[in-house]
């Protein structure tokens, strides 16, 4: 699979297009459909599809194989990690699913077409392994691949067991086994993302047609996009869906778009970001398993940046070290309960990045109990002072209380919360309205610093393609902008630039989409920043008259680029 670099990101759009049509369509040149067969008494009833509770209405916490042990896994191995994950305390804290990654299977299906074990290393079969772990108060998974072949078999050039063909076989297998959760890979360079969708759909119907709750996980391949391998309608059918290549257990690995390797912590938050609005209940954008412990490659900053990070996003929360010997500090991130609740905060909202400083940011995140959770990150070389208002991360005005996760440190602020953070480090705050704190204001004119005229939506025309210009402030609803899920918006529409845009491209009012092209970044210096073309928000050549046209320009800190609330 392939990664984008920091601001190097795709639409998505084009390709989500592409891919409902293939589902919405059917197949191409199929076969007439035979005459209609009489209808039944009205008596007989049509038997009811059956019914599947939810399988993952917060997201998954468990444990995988792979990125520890790879293809050296065994029946004794996964028992004693069960062992472990209730030893350690990891149950205790949330964690629930122990999934066997590749490598558990044999090459070819028995006489019966049936997927078996491998003896040499499950001998006791897959059914006795879900019965361990079930017994231990814990939920079963398994690996599958929908192509021919596993990641294993395909790198390996050994024969295939894809569950293409039959998925109704496989489904129905597992559910026999005990199975909660299916981890399905791709693993393959062929396969368009049109193809790719079509072929996860049918083994998710087929596993909700068990009428067992199974966490679908898929891992669909970027090869064919050179972007993120995922559009927005992965939710309709599956749990949760990978949004990049492999993660690496690196901070950052400098994975380019044209490049296949795998990404490092801070190129997998990159990808990610704008695809906030897909994560909602029971459905999860999935940056990949954790690192958190793995090989000892992360340092303990790290790891709680790492943690902290993947729980600002409401990621399913899946560990890959060897919790049997994990160190005391690998256990404390991982079974943090101020981070964990994070994570699974019913709201089950994906955080925003709402100041982008280069290697500082600032993530916030609305919880459900009306506090915000808000992360300052240092991704850079060396400690950084990083600061933010409350207004930047979505609240009002007056005395609230906060509690850093890691530290335990408490305050009250009525402004700004700043602290120092180490180099690959955060600190990750609970922000709580206190007693007489007001709510945010509902929308706020933007005044150019260099004319002192707001950003306008010329005579309120809400026609898509409506380009922008500055205009004596008035305080009316066409200069009223509301930052939501990293937008602004006035008038019901977004403030976008074309998906083309390049230095002197006039920003336009146009439908909400989710696109990149519709995201930006306030800065701490006032500039305002698109996520899509990493330019700024410029009024035309620094002029200051009514109807001077706002643009995309390269940030320069200028005046004419500078903009405050009002």
């Amino acid at each position: 699979m392939k990664a984008l670099t920091r601001r190097g990101r795709l639409s998505l759009l084009a390709a989500a297009a592409l891919i409902t049509s293939v589902l919405t369509a059917g197949p191409a040149a199929a076969a007439p459909a035979p005459a209609a067969a009489p209808a039944a008494a009205a008596s007989v009833a049509a038997a009811p599809a059956p019914t599947v509770e939810e399988p993952a209405p917060l997201p998954p916490l468990g444990w995988n194989s792979w990125n520890t042990f790879y293809c050296n896994i065994n029946e004794q191995m996964v028992r004693q990690t069960a062992d472990a994950m209730v030893s350690s305390g990891m149950a205790a804290a949330g964690y629930q699913y122990v999934v066997v990654d590749d490598c558990w299977m044999q090459d070819t299906r028995d006489s019966n077409g049936n997927l078996r074990a491998r003896t040499d290393r499950f001998p006791s079969g897959m059914k006795a392994l879900g019965d361990y772990i079930h017994s231990k108060g814990l939920k079963f998974g398994i690996y599958h691949a929908p192509r021919e072949k596993t990641c294993n078999q395909y790198f390996s050039n050994l024969p295939g067991t894809s569950s293409y063909g039959n998925e109704t076989r496989d489904a129905n297998l597992f559910a026999s086994w005990g199975v909660d959760y299916v981890k399905h890979d791709w693993c393959d360079p062929r396969g368009t993302a049109a193809e790719q969708a079509a072929v996860f759909k049918k083994f998710g119907d087929a596993l909700k047609a068990t009428g067992r709750p199974i966490v679908y996980s898929i891992n669909p391949n970027s090869a064919h996009w050179n972007t993120a391998p995922t559009y927005s309608g992965w939710g309709a059918f599956s749990d949760m869906w990978r949004t990049s290549e492999d993660l690496d257990d690196a901070w950052s690995t400098g994975c380019s778009p044209s490049a296949d390797c795998f990404v490092g912590i801070t190129e997998a938050l990159d990808i990610i970001e704008p695809m906030r609005e897909w994560t909602k209940p029971g459905q999860y954008n999935d940056p990949d398993m954790l690192m958190v412990g793995v090989r000892n490659s992360l340092t303990l900053t790290e790891n709680r940046a790492h943690q902290s990070m993947w729980a600002m996003l409401s990621a399913p929360l899946i560990a890959g070290n060897d919790i049997r010997n994990m160190s005391a500090d690998v256990r404390s991130v991982l079974t943090n309960p101020d981070v964990l609740a994070i994570d699974q905060d019913a709201l089950v909202r994906q955080a925003d990045r709402v100041r982008d400083d280069g290697d500082a940011e600032v993530w916030a995140k609305p919880l459900a109990d009306g506090s915000v959770a808000v992360a300052l990150l240092n991704r850079g070389s060396g400690t950084r002072q990083i600061s933010t208002t409350l207004g930047q991360i979505g609240l009002g005005s007056g005395t609230h209380n906060y509690r850093e996760l890691w530290t335990g440190a408490t305050g009250t602020t009525t402004g700004q919360l700043t602290a120092s953070v180490a180099q690959h480090g955060v600190a990750l705050f609970k922000v709580t309205p206190g007693s007489g704190s007001q709510p945010p204001e509902d929308g706020t004119a933007l005044v150019s610093s260099a004319s002192g005229r707001c950003l306008d939506v010329p005579n309120s025309a809400v026609a898509n393609g409506t380009q922008l210009v500055i205009w004596d402030c008035n305080s009316a609803p066409n200069q009223t902008w509301t930052q939501t899920d990293g937008t602004l918006r006035s008038l019901g529409k977004c403030l976008d630039a074309p998906l083309d845009a390049t230095a002197g491209t006039r920003v336009q009012l146009w439908d909400c989409n989710g696109g990149t092209n519709q995201q930006w970044t306030l800065q701490s210096n006032g500039t305002i920043r698109g996520t899509r073309s990493g330019l700024c928000l410029d009024v035309d050549r620094n002029l200051t008259a009514n109807n001077t046209a706002v643009l995309l320009w390269t940030c320069t800190g200028a005046a004419n680029q500078v903009w405050t609330r009002r």
